[in-house]
């Protein structure tokens, strides 16, 4: 029986953990692992020669070098939509905190230990005013990123009475198909920040989003409007936040990322970096990558990778050997392959072939063993990045 090697970085949640069967080995201390699980500790695929996949507990991966993952032909998964909720639960309490004043408040009450008994009511009914704050509803709310996150918060938007716009400059169809009819979809980002009071952020950290937020961008905005960052911290210039809010161009920041510029400062409202700090949310993250790691190792199947086509084959049972080609996308692969196969009479019992536009990715089945030198024609292909021989029982 194949047994793979797993190591565990970062703490990882037990629901998904008790989901490695015995086929799996599962070790922080690993240094030659066939599949990473991690979550936000950055990792370098280079270190690592056997690796094969790497499953990102959470939306983003820019924590691990994707690029050369891609290159050795490494696929990369993270667990879109798993903590969704969780943020989505922590952005509306956030901006109500905000708008309501509930944080000034709350520390106004806490000062209260210092007023007579008697006097706590009147002092409360006399300087309560100075507390009032402002309704979300009918507010023009824009959500820049319409991922799991983006969707569910711009759909909250709706309920909660607000005008949502959206904005994504590659949107997938899954989630568009789950936005409310009600959301209006911008094409040009600039269109749909311009007359927002709100404006939330939820998108990948890559080249094209980091310093997406930068004074360019709000020049654009509608003056005095709250910026919200949610997602990660490079998307926005810190340093043109800072302007932005000394001039009154922005009338708020609320973050999930302190920093020594931004904690006292009177216009920011930050939280820990606990956007998807939750039970639920954790669990679901860990259940979903091992479930992802999983499948890959065993059965060379990809589920919600970010740099491999998603592709799923479940073997026959009289199938004995799988074997994966990773290929640059071009023309001529597939019939590549099978004349090789043709060369060696080895029939091939299914053939799986799906793309991404850079990636082809080829799940081929056999009930015979598959001869070595077949593999080392394969591997000669001049585009071929990787090959893999899953072996069944």
């Amino acid at each position: 029986m194949t047994v793979y090697r797993v190591k565990k970085i970062n703490k990882i949640a037990p629901e998904g953990l008790e989901l490695f069967t015995d086929k799996f080995i599962v070790n922080e201390d690993e240094n030659d692992p066939q599949g990473i699980i991690l979550r936000s500790s950055p990792v370098d695929v280079d270190d690592y020669p056997s690796l094969l996949a790497v499953a990102r507990a959470g939306a983003g991966t820019n924590n691990v070098n994707v690029e050369r993952a891609t290159k050795k032909g490494i696929c990369v998964f993270n667990t879109p939509g798993a903590n969704a909720n969780a943020v989505v639960d922590l952005v509306f309490p956030m901006l109500g905190v905000w708008k309501r004043n509930i944080f000034n408040g709350i520390n106004f009450c806490k000062s209260l230990t210092a007023v007579d008994p008697d006097k706590v009511d009147s002092v409360v009914e006399a300087q309560k005013s100075a507390y009032k704050g402002e309704e979300i509803a009918g507010k023009n709310l824009t959500v820049v990123g319409l991922g799991q996150i983006g969707v569910r918060l711009a759909n909250g938007g709706i309920q909660r009475l607000m005008n949502v716009k959206g904005f994504d400059p590659a949107p997938a169809l899954e989630n568009i198909h789950q936005l409310s009819p009600q959301v209006r979809v911008c094409r040009a980002l600039k269109d749909a920040v311009s007359d927002a009071d709100v404006i939330s952020l939820h998108l990948p950290l890559n080249d094209r989003t980091r310093n997406l937020v930068n004074a360019e961008f709000l020049a654009k905005v509608k003056r005095g409007a709250i910026l919200i960052n949610y997602s990660r911290a490079p998307i926005v210039d810190e340093q043109a936040v800072l302007d932005a809010l000394d001039s009154g161009q922005l009338g708020a920041f609320l973050s999930d990322f302190p920093t020594a510029k931004t904690i006292g400062h009177e216009k920011i409202l930050t939280t820990p970096h606990l956007g998807a700090s939750t039970s639920q949310s954790e669990g679901n993250c860990s259940t979903m990558a091992v479930k992802e790691l999983s499948s890959y190792l065993k059965y060379g199947n990809v589920v919600h990778s970010v740099n491999f086509p998603n592709i799923e084959s479940t073997p026959a049972d009289t199938v004995k050997n799988r074997l994966i080609v990773i290929n640059k996308d071009v023309p001529g692969m597939i019939a590549n392959v099978s004349n090789i196969f043709s060369g060696f009479n080895v029939n091939i019992v299914s053939y799986l072939n799906q793309s991404n536009g850079a990636i082809g990715y080829n799940i081929i089945d056999m009930e015979e063993t598959i001869p070595e030198e077949l593999v080392a024609k394969i591997v000669e292909l001049p585009d071929v990045i990787r090959t893999r021989v899953i072996e069944f029982a």
